[in-house]
């Protein structure tokens, strides 16, 4: 089982590749632009084929894909015929079409995967695990209760106990204080659904730091898919969530707490590894937040990302009038010293937490 992981989330993450630069090619294909090659990860090549007048290839390093059109660069010397159908020679919406293509194809495969997820597969139910005496839980719930949600919001175990530590104290938060308002739980026991209010008190000695509590340790019940609307509902709370957190990865920089929170290529990989030793039911959720975090940060409008030849294919549409190759190129280092940034701190990361605690996947 240990080999076919690795397998699987090499499969996993060549698939989502492959759609993406899929995405490129068909778009390039659709509006007469030349493809030179399509490329399953980066040179050196270990397999290419010609047909027609596209390459198709296979390369040794496996950090990515790329689809190569004609005319990329305004400097290269390319035939009559070819030249007409390169990319600098197209109208703007063109040139946005074909890159907006494969961000596209992961945000609508990141979408489709996580409706999927919820509908078919759904995630553990929250149950309540060991109660502590002397605390709000006891005597209000038992051990085994079904968590439905927490303020009419279902959520996992993580969700679930933010929301209720969003029950602060009216003035400061010190120990024992009562929170201004109680927590609404709906649960279900023996069959039966009940709705209870429990006041959270702060507990300043909590795991992770003082926060307002009720008093029981979460355990997981069986996986409970959803009804098709509740589905669609979840799945667009999660897109939306990691779409906010994946747009506020280049400020993560700046701080040097939130910069070692980040996880590179090879933790990525990692964790859907480990996600299908445990439980090969979650990779379907592992693989949309991958498929939607990289659509995003590919979306950032710096080049080489897709997001910067969208940014300057518009700019020129804005000024009526091209802009000079020599101009992208100096703005480009921004975006190569961003992506080579968050490439390496990742890394780093990565490497630390392999040959430290780990990367926390059970």
């Amino acid at each position: 089982m240990n080999l076919s992981s690795w397998f699987l989330a090499f499969a996993g993450f060549a698939v989502l590749i492959v759609l993406h630069e899929l995405g490129h090619f068909a778009a390039a294909k659709a509006v007469g632009m030349r493809v030179e090659r399509f490329s399953l990860f980066f040179p050196p090549l270990l397999l290419k084929k010609k047909v027609g007048e596209t390459e198709y290839a296979l390369g040794a390093l496996p950090l990515g894909g790329y689809v190569k059109i004609s005319g990329m660069s305004p400097d290269e010397d390319l035939p009559d015929d070819v030249r007409t159908r390169a990319y600098t020679a197209q109208p703007v919406w063109k040139r946005v079409v074909v890159i907006a293509a494969g961000p596209a194809v992961n945000l609508l495969l990141a979408a489709l995967l996580l409706f999927v997820f919820f509908w078919q597969i759904g995630l553990p139910e929250p149950r309540v695990g060991k109660i502590e005496p002397g605390l709000p839980a006891a005597g209000q719930l038992q051990q085994g209760d079904d968590l439905i949600a927490v303020d009419g919001r279902r959520g996992t175990p993580a969700e679930l106990s933010d929301a209720i530590a969003a029950h602060r104290c009216a003035g400061a938060q010190t120990e024992g204080c009562k929170a201004a308002t109680p927590a609404e739980l709906l649960v279900v026991r023996d069959g039966r659904t009940m709705a209870l209010e429990v006041t959270p008190v702060y507990d300043a000695d909590a795991p992770g730091g003082g926060r307002p509590r009720l008093g029981f340790q979460f355990a997981l019940g069986p996986r409970a898919p959803l009804a098709f609307g509740s589905a669609a509902e979840a799945a667009l709370d999660r897109f939306w969530f990691v779409t906010r957190e994946t747009v506020k990865l280049p400020a993560r920089l700046f701080d040097a707490e939130q910069r070692k929170e980040i996880t590179g290529v090879v933790g990525a990989y990692e964790i859907t590894r480990q996600t299908i030793l445990d439980d090969i039911a979650n990779v379907v959720g592992i693989l949309a937040i991958i498929s939607l975090s990289l659509a995003i940060i590919n979306l950032f409008p710096f080049l080489p990302l897709d997001g910067g030849h969208i940014f300057w294919a518009l700019l020129e549409k804005v000024r009526r009038k091209p802009v000079s190759y020599a101009t992208m190129e100096r703005a480009g280092v921004v975006g190569f010293a961003l992506v080579i940034g968050l490439f390496a701190i990742g890394f780093t990361n990565d490497l630390g937490r392999l040959f430290g605690e780990g990367f926390n996947v059970r």
